[in-house]
């Protein structure tokens, strides 16, 4: 799961809050819902303390799951093809661990940034507003 759903749900956001809290309810209840610790770095901004972003980890049913070298290694080889095309956004490379994460174990991703996840990890079914 990206952060960005997460955070819809956690900061009420006006305009996603109601999708992402949908998905989130229907993927959990037939599927595990894995973060990585990129994400646990991006949705951790919003609490002053480790312990309440845990119990809420644990409350949701979050699983965090490390990202494996080979994961790592292609986030790496991809943010360079990135770069290369002249790719714009400052930092993306967090984004490059996410998609490679779900494209090296095989998970579908359930996010709202889908164009760059295509582009570069096409074999990563995208769970994403239509």
């Amino acid at each position: 799961m990206d952060s960005n759903v997460i955070l819809d749900v956690f900061t009420d956001d006006p305009v996603w809050a109601d999708w992402s809290e949908s998905m989130l309810e229907r993927y959990s209840v037939t599927h595990s819902i894995y973060i990585n610790p990129i994400i646990y770095s991006e949705i951790s901004i919003g609490f002053t303390r480790i312990e309440e972003l845990e119990e809420i980890i644990e409350d949701c049913g979050f699983q965090v799951r490390q990202i494996p070298r080979e994961a790592l290694f292609l986030a790496g080889k991809v943010f360079l093809q990135y770069r290369r095309a002249k790719g714009s956004k400052r930092s993306p490379l967090p984004d490059f661990y996410i998609g490679a994460h779900a494209a090296v174990e095989g998970m579908a991703l359930l996010t709202r940034d889908v164009p760059r996840f295509q582009t570069y990890f096409p074999s990563v079914e995208m769970i994403h507003p239509k």
